[in-house]
């Protein structure tokens, strides 16, 4: 215990004795024992924190889409009224999405009062049925009886021949894509609106 003790202090007097010289380096000396040069420590400032500075604003305002299912891989908050096509974001709490709430991405695609049909039809591979969701006449999307991984999954049924007044049938083109025809609209104040930046 006592050697630990002293081999302990032995380095951080080491240290200590060192930290002058690290000081200068760090404020700009070309090497240890130099002498410092303010000068390029003030340059090194004036590269660094405007780039942190801007990293600080603009990250909180952008989302990376790690998701094949919409055509956008960053995109930001956009305020304003959620249109039809629009890209939505919000939180999903569902078993399927893992354990934690999980941010996603997806397109408006069926808004409020429009007419919502669920029509099942024989899946190809087996007894199961495919969901074919159309909003207003028009195919928005196909839900699967299971997942690659063979999970069964629920279509989801409307209640009504119509969405609701506070409610958005979001989704996306991808055949595997994980959405409304699953779990139904989301409410119109859990959606963030949001633009494609790439």
């Amino acid at each position: 215990m006592l050697s630990l003790i002293w081999h302990g202090g032995k380095r951080a007097w080491r240290d200590l004795k060192e930290l002058p010289l690290r000081a200068a380096v760090a404020l700009g000396a070309s090497g240890l024992g130099q002498p410092a040069r303010p000068a390029q420590l003030f340059k090194a400032y004036g590269i660094v924190l405007p780039i942190g500075l801007f990293a600080w604003v603009t990250m909180p305002q952008i989302t990376l889409v790690m998701t094949p299912s919409i055509d956008a891989w960053v995109v930001h908050r956009s305020p304003g009224p959620v249109h039809r096509g629009d890209l939505v974001s919000f939180t999903l709490v569902d078993a399927i999405a893992g354990p934690r709430p999980v941010a996603v991405t997806k397109y408006a695609l069926c808004m409020p009062g429009d007419r919502i049909v669920m029509v099942e039809k024989p899946a190809s591979l087996g007894p199961r049925r495919n969901g074919w969701y159309y909003c207003n006449g028009r195919l928005v999307g196909v839900s699967k009886p299971a997942t690659r991984s063979g999970k069964a999954l629920r279509h989801w049924q409307p209640a009504s021949p119509h969405i609701p007044a506070d409610m958005i049938f979001v989704g996306s083109s991808h055949p595997d894509g994980y959405d409304s025809r699953y779990y139904g609209p989301v409410a119109i104040v859990r959606l963030t609106r949001m633009e494609k930046l790439l």
